[in-house]
């Protein structure tokens, strides 16, 4: 999971080298904490939002396979 979301973020932002992924596992939940360059925030989050629910929508679907919920943060 913690790799897909760093290919898909790298992919996006002007500054790939300044981009942070932290994997927080608990019992049946995986927390995904993105941290991104400030000046790229807006190309990760999208207009309205698109561009991050598409990234959480995809890592949802990588989740099911393993059956646990995964929660994708943009810090």
């Amino acid at each position: 999971m913690k790799e897909l979301v760093e290919i898909l973020a790298r992919a996006l932002v002007d500054q790939p080298e300044k981009v942070v992924v932290n994997m927080i596992e608990k019992d049946r939940s995986i927390l995904i904490e993105l941290q991104v360059a400030r000046e790229d925030m807006g190309k990760v989050i999208g207009k309205q939002g698109r561009i991050a629910k598409a990234i959480r929508a995809v890592v949802k679907v990588a989740a099911a396979r393993q059956k646990k919920k995964v929660i994708v943060e943009i810090i």
